[in-house]
Parts: C-alpha cells; sequence; structure tokens
C-alpha cells in the first residue's frame, strides 16, 4: 500500500508540471525554462544530501553511468517534452505523456526477466494506445492539424521512449545508488546541458520576470526533485517491477487535464480530452484489477 500511494504522489505531482511549463513558456523559451528547472532542482536536493550524509565519494566509480542517466533523462527526454509541451495543448500533452507505462511494459518485456508480458498487459496497452491515438488525431484536427502541433506530438513520443528506458537503465544497474544523490546529480547535470544549448539556439523573450513566472519556475524544480527522489527509491526495492509501478503514470494525464482546465485561461474540457483520459483510465484499472481477476482474464 505504501509503495502505491507513493507512486501516486509521484504521479500527481509530475502531471502539475503541465500548468507550470505553460506559464513559465510565457516569459521564457522552452529549452531555457527546462534548464533553469533541473538545475535548481537538483541544487534543491543539497541539503537532504547533506542532512542524510550520503556518502558522495563511494558513488564515484558509478559516475559513467550517472552522466549517462543525465544525459538520457534531464537533457534528451526533458528537453524533448519541454519542445513538444511548446507545441501541444497541455491537456492533450499530458494524455500523450500519460501513456508512458505503454512504453515500458513493451522495453520491460524484452529487457527485464523478472517482468514478462501477459494477456492483461496486452489488453491494456493496446486500449491505452488506441487513447492516445485517438486524442493526437482527434484534436489534431479540431485545432487545424498544422505542422507545428504533430511535430510536438512526435517529440513527446519520443520523450516517452526516452523515458522508458531510463527507467529500465536504473532497475538493471547492479549498484546500490542513492536516489537522491542520482536525483540531485542528474537534475542538476542534466539542466546545466539544456541550458548551454539554449543559449547557443534560443533567443530571449525578454518580458521580463514577474512574480508569477518566479512562482511557475520554483514549482517546476520542486516536482523533480521530489519525484524522481520517490520513483528511484521505489524502482530500487526488491519485487517491484518496473512495467507495474509505470502503469500508475496513468494518473499523469488525468490530474495534467483537470489542472489545465482550472488553472489556466481558455483552456476547458473538450469531449477528445475528456474520452482520452477515460480510455487510458480503463487501461489502468484492468492492471490494478485484484489477482483472482487477473488470472481469470489472462486464462481467458
Amino acid at each position: 500500500m505504501k509503495t502505491k500511494l507513493l507512486a501516486i504522489l509521484a504521479c500527481v505531482l509530475w502531471g502539475s508540471a503541465f500548468v507550470g511549463a505553460k506559464v513559465g513558456f510565457e516569459y521564457m523559451e522552452p529549452l531555457r525554462l527546462s534548464g533553469f528547472r533541473f538545475t535548481l532542482a537538483g541544487m534543491l536536493l543539497w541539503p537532504l544530501l547533506i542532512a542524510k550524509r550520503v556518502d558522495i565519494k563511494s558513488h564515484f566509480k558509478y559516475w559513467r553511468f550517472m552522466l549517462m542517466f543525465a544525459f538520457l533523462q534531464s537533457f534528451m527526454q526533458y528537453g524533448l517534452f519541454f519542445v513538444g509541451l511548446n507545441k501541444v495543448p497541455a491537456p492533450t500533452a499530458a494524455v500523450i505523456v500519460g501513456a508512458t507505462p505503454l512504453f515500458i511494459a513493451i522495453m520491460a518485456h524484452f529487457a527485464l526477466k523478472n517482468d514478462q508480458m501477459t494477456l492483461r498487459k496486452v489488453i491494456a496497452i493496446l486500449l491505452g494506445f488506441s487513447g492516445v491515438f485517438f486524442i493526437s488525431f482527434a484534436k489534431g484536427d479540431m485545432t487545424g492539424g498544422g505542422s507545428d502541433f504533430y511535430i510536438g506530438v512526435g517529440l513527446l513520443i519520443v520523450s516517452n521512449i526516452i523515458g522508458g528506458s531510463t527507467n529500465i537503465l536504473l532497475a538493471r544497474h547492479p549498484g546500490s545508488i542513492s536516489p537522491i544523490l542520482l536525483t540531485s546529480f542528474a537534475n542538476f547535470t542534466g539542466g546545466l546541458m539544456l541550458l548551454t544549448v539554449s543559449f547557443f539556439i534560443e533567443d530571449s523573450k525578454g518580458n521580463g520576470y514577474p512574480s508569477e513566472f518566479w512562482a511557475a519556475l520554483l514549482w517546476l524544480a520542486m516536482i523533480p526533485a521530489a519525484g524522481f527522489s520517490i520513483w528511484y527509491t521505489l524502482l530500487k526495492k526488491p519485487g517491484v517491477k518496473v512495467s507495474e509501478l509505470n502503469m500508475w503514470r496513468f494518473i499523469i494525464p488525468v490530474t495534467g487535464c483537470i489542472l489545465s482546465w482550472l488553472l489556466l485561461p481558455g483552456v476547458y474540457p473538450d469531449v477528445v480530452s475528456v474520452t482520452g483520459i477515460l480510455i487510458i483510465t480503463v487501461s489502468l484499472l484492468i492492471l490494478q484489477l485484484p489477482q483472482k481477476q487477473n488470472k481469470k482474464i489472462e486464462n481467458g
């Protein structure tokens, strides 16, 4: 029960990022915003590392893995996520990103011996993908389906795939890495990579930075600092399956859509977004059925 509650908490935090990012985009370009977000997120965990007396020197032997992890997760995954989100309405992006568990379930089947595919997972995956395709194409038709929209959808899907690979990489890593140190290092280092690239390819909007921007940036930084610390701790727990833990990510689109409708001006519920959420929610429910019912489904 504790694992489920922590997973839900992390996913609710991630779901709130769509609103914060859309507010931030009003004042800063996506890669630069993402860079400041993750650099600050890494720094927010430094006091916790000191309080917990994490032995940083003993982790030097994992520096190659940690650097690769920072590049894949913070730089690649979230760089693509922020650029894609800048081109797609927040509720639509939330549903697409919420499909990450589908990619992870497929990848885990081939990469992890203790996480094989079942009929239950196949049904959930097919339902979930149908929800993603439905909202992508239906929303594209509603908004005029410009090239920017579909480029954004493509970037979000690639971000999902990279996110799935980082979960599997961590689950397979034999070393005992502090989840807090890994989160701090990946966020801070990946954030610096994003900032460096942004100064070469993005121009400043020059709108000034009011209190609304700083509040959004601080919240965006707190999300990965807390969310990934929780998530990486859960991934390293004995007996936790990567694909089943990640099925809780289906909460992300629900949270992202609801908060976008409530907090963003001009964003309202529509049939496409609600239908997409319902389809993906059914996928989650199938995967969370009691064990006896699961056996009935998997046995046909």
